[in-house]
């Protein structure tokens, strides 16, 4: 037996509701689950590049190249190479004055752009299998993978433009 109000459009009214419910609920979800996965998907390697630049900080030079050791690093970086270019009267030798202007996220790890000054910038790369760090290799990111802070900064002015 139909209800008395059925006939004015009370069903469809709360139809209408339900329908509208779900798809406010699933975009709210979409834009919350994208957020998060853009905001999250570094999240380990950004953690090791802090944890080496705190025990750099901290002048653990032997504990920050275990970050940096793997196979193929001891063969073409050794301790005291790394001790030469990080360690005291290295380069590299003030690491708070290292700013990590931006991340680029590639297939295999991450690529911090990092500026240091009266040095050019370097990119220190964070493999995701081994979260060894390594200087960035050459191209900076090999394989495809979105730009995305790329090209807003070039689209909305990332970079101060002339005056004519």
């Amino acid at each position: 037996m139909a209800g008395y109000l059925d006939e004015y459009g009370v069903a469809e009214a709360r139809r209408g509701r339900i329908v509208k419910r779900i798809a406010l609920w699933t975009l709210l979800l979409v834009v919350v689950g994208t957020s998060g996965y853009f905001y999250l998907r570094n999240w380990s390697e950004e953690r090791r590049v802090g944890s080496f630049i705190a025990l750099l900080k901290d002048k653990k030079y032997q504990e920050a190249y275990t970050l940096w050791d793997s196979p193929e690093t001891r063969r073409f970086y050794s301790a005291e190479k790394f001790i030469e270019d990080w360690g005291p009267s290295g380069n590299y030798k003030n690491p708070s004055g290292m700013k990590i202007q931006d991340v680029d996220s590639c297939a295999g790890g991450v690529v911090f752009n990092v500026a240091y000054p009266g040095t050019e910038n370097f990119g220190l790369w964070v493999s995701r299998d081994t979260q060894v760090i390594s200087f960035a290799p050459w191209p900076r990111c090999p394989g495809q993978h979105l730009q995305v802070m790329e090209f807003l900064r070039s689209r909305f002015g990332g970079e101060q433009r002339q005056a004519r």
